[in-house]
């Protein structure tokens, strides 16, 4: 990709169909509805609506309903790895995408269910198949996370899958 394309901005929302060709993530283990910008290798933004039937609210708490900050980070990534995958053209691929760390990470203000999460996140590294990213996650205009993470796109090992 040369970097005219590379540096192409996408101006279509990416939807729940598409996001599952670019990422392997599947419920209950998918935090991300929509992706509604790219501007590939560089920034993306999307979107988490937070709902009372998450899996995870029976558990964290089922008297005060608290989406857990790793899983607002999870977002992040998610968010992240759709931009990765767009922008390396990886559709239908089966990437995987593994986390290698996480650093200033700020839980800053919960998230509840009926929250919709504004999930932005800009490549602050990439090398080869190396990124870093800053995330800022909000809701309405409040920051409620924020995290500089690194993740690492992968092949699958199909050869060690088990039927």
């Amino acid at each position: 990709m040369n970097n005219t394309e590379k540096n192409k901005k996408l101006s279509e929302v990416i939807d729940i169909t598409e996001i599952k060709r670019l990422i392997p993530h599947r419920y209950p283990f998918l935090f991300l509805d929509y992706v509604t910008s790219i501007d590939l290798g560089r920034s993306a933004q999307g979107i988490k609506n937070v709902s009372i039937n998450e899996p995870f609210f029976q558990g964290h708490f089922p008297t005060e309903p608290i989406m857990p900050g790793v899983l607002i980070v999870e977002s992040l990534a998610q968010t992240a790895a759709v931009l990765v995958a767009k922008t390396l053209n990886s559709i239908d691929s089966n990437m995987l995408v593994y986390f290698m760390s996480m650093n200033n990470t700020k839980f800053r203000k919960l998230v509840r269910p009926g929250d919709s999460l504004k999930l932005l996140v800009s490549v602050t590294q990439s090398r080869r198949n190396i990124w870093k990213f800053h995330g800022d996650a909000f809701v309405f205009d409040e920051l409620v996370a924020e995290a500089d993470f690194t993740a690492m796109m992968v092949e699958p090992d199909l050869k060690n899958v088990k039927p």
